[in-house]
């Protein structure tokens, strides 16, 4: 069977994701901070019949991106890599003069620098995979200038960087760095408290992400909104 990882996967985007694929027969690795929610997550998961481990920890922790590589390895490799997990820098947003820098380092570590641990870490399995591909979760924040995302949006900005130049680095592998567009996720509700307009369920999203995975267009940026309509 195919073998994934993906962070941030006891809710959200990363769970919506992880049941889909399991629903299609890969096993699982998956990552988050809370031991209870995951748990719960890969439960719900194992339920299609395919192998889940559950690793509760912190990916900016190299030690814990080892032990998901490693708990991959087990099952054979890795065919797919999701940096899902993410970092707002303050909860709620605040403008940037109010950002707290250390804040602002946190979501760097989440977002970017422990991200691309996780790809060093796993680059090996992806290579050997016949079709190893990386999916970073990126952001509109990213490329559009919003009042209060300044910080998060950087990270993302930098994250697609990243994912850009892997592509170019890596041209075997297929690194997508994908836009969900808006969701109704705990993290949304995190970072605009007073929001609560009607959004998409991650449910609704995951399509988009298994088109990359059945097409494999080359590596580059896509917004999910647009393979949902079903144009790149």
């Amino acid at each position: 069977m195919p073998v994934a990882i993906i962070t941030g996967a006891s809710k959200g985007l990363g769970r919506a994701l992880a049941g889909a694929l399991a629903a299609r027969g890969w096993d699982l690795v998956l990552d988050a901070r809370t031991a209870g929610a995951l748990k719960e997550a890969a439960a719900a998961v194992a339920e299609h019949g395919t192998r889940v481990e559950a690793l509760a920890g912190d990916v900016t922790d190299p030690a814990h991106r080892s032990a998901l590589v490693a708990a991959a390895r087990r099952f054979g490799g890795c065919r797919l890599l999701v940096n899902n997990a993410s970092a707002l820098g303050a909860e709620p947003l605040v403008r940037l003069a109010e950002l707290p820098l250390e804040g602002l380092r946190r979501a760097l570590e989440v977002n970017v620098v422990a991200a691309l641990g996780l790809v060093q870490e796993a680059l090996p399995l992806l290579r050997a995979a016949p079709d190893g591909a990386v999916i970073t979760v990126s952001s509109d924040a990213a490329v559009e200038a919003y009042a209060t995302w300044g910080g998060y949006g950087a990270s993302k900005a930098a994250l697609d960087r990243l994912a850009a130049v892997l592509g170019e680095e890596e041209p075997e592998l297929r690194v997508w760095a994908v836009d969900p567009g808006d969701m109704a996720t705990d993290l949304y509700a995190a970072a605009v408290p007073e929001d609560d307009g009607a959004r998409p369920e991650p449910d609704g999203v995951v399509p988009a992400f298994l088109r990359l995975l059945d097409e494999r267009p080359p590596s580059g940026r896509h917004g999910a909104p647009a393979l949902l309509e079903g144009r790149r």
